[in-house]
């Protein structure tokens, strides 16, 4: 097939995106996280390539399918002396009663005892609660030159400012929004952050609270759910739990979900999947059509009484 010549030819993925791809919407669907500690070569497939050896690969890639957690490869940013201990971080990023754990292990088969369907439930005290949010910045080169090249200078500032919460980490979904990061346990995903905003968006959860610059979604919720909560958070203050998403089916609003707020007020926001120019999805890839979606003024609706 015969390459048709397009505005974008010639520039990086995220370069191509940042021209007019709304982010709203585009944070990957995860409400469990197993992130692993590996500071050696990360193949382009996280598990896929076996770079966690052989023995477990084949069976930790069918127990995180199976019980829908996103398998995570993570390391220090900077240099670092490998002693043989590695950290591991279990996460569920539901809409409510989200919450974190972090051990170590020494060797990578103790992942195999793990009960990765705790994530759906409590937080099962197999390892030390983590407080502070915690960041994953995508730095992953093998998969797309734009996560290394953007991504790991956000994680070196991130990580001057705040030592042993920040992670690089493998593949997020949506290398051509890098910069890439998500937020623990939350799940709050963002892209296209520079320092500054990359810092607010920590600053805030800290508190409590989302940063909107960069805001992609929360990875709880499916997209339409996510660009909902946007268009919300646009007109209304609201803290990081105080807004519920439920998708709804309605032909005549089309795509659309209903937002509550934790005192009662609710919002209907419909969506509108728009066609954009084709480009490339990863550095180096042939054009292909893009479509992204794009969420109305949310309109409200008779209140119910306070959660």
């Amino acid at each position: 097939m015969t390459h048709l010549a397009t505005r974008f030819d010639g520039m990086t993925c995220s370069a191509a995106a940042a021209v007019d791809l709304p982010l709203p919407g585009t944070a990957t669907t995860v409400t469990g996280w197993l992130c692993i500690e590996h500071p050696g070569a990360w193949g382009r497939d996280v598990i896929g390539d076996e770079v966690l050896g052989p023995e477990i690969t084949a069976e930790l890639a069918a127990r995180t399918k199976a019980a829908r957690v996103r398998p995570t490869l993570i390391r220090r940013p900077g240099r670092h002396e490998f002693t043989g201990t590695r950290t591991v971080l279990l996460a569920s990023s539901r809409p409510e009663g989200s919450w974190c754990e972090r051990f170590e292990i020494t060797d990578l088969k103790q992942l195999l005892d793990l009960d990765l369907g705790s994530v759906d439930g409590p937080p099962p005290g197999i390892g030390a609660a983590v407080r502070d949010p915690l960041t994953l910045v995508c730095a992953h080169g093998k998969r797309d030159q734009c996560c290394a090249l953007l991504g790991r200078p956000i994680a070196a500032t991130l990580a001057a400012r705040y030592p042993d919460r920040v992670w690089e980490c493998s593949h997020t979904g949506g290398h051509r929004f890098a910069p890439a990061m998500v937020l623990l346990p939350t799940g709050n995903t963002y892209g296209r952050v520079d320092s500054a905003a990359a810092v607010d968006a920590v600053e805030a959860a800290g508190r409590g609270e989302v940063s909107p610059t960069g805001f992609r979604g929360r990875s709880c919720y499916h997209p339409v759910e996510q660009a909902a909560e946007i268009a919300v958070r646009a007109i209304v203050a609201a803290g990081v739990d105080d807004l519920v998403v439920r998708s709804e089916n309605d032909s005549a609003v089309g795509d659309s979900a209903i937002v509550t707020h934790r005192d009662g007020r609710r919002w209907r926001v419909g969506t509108r999947t728009v066609d954009f120019e084709p480009r490339q999805a990863s550095c180096g890839a042939k054009p292909k059509p893009v479509t992204a979606l794009v969420a109305d003024d949310p309109r409200p609706l008779p209140p119910i009484g306070p959660a």
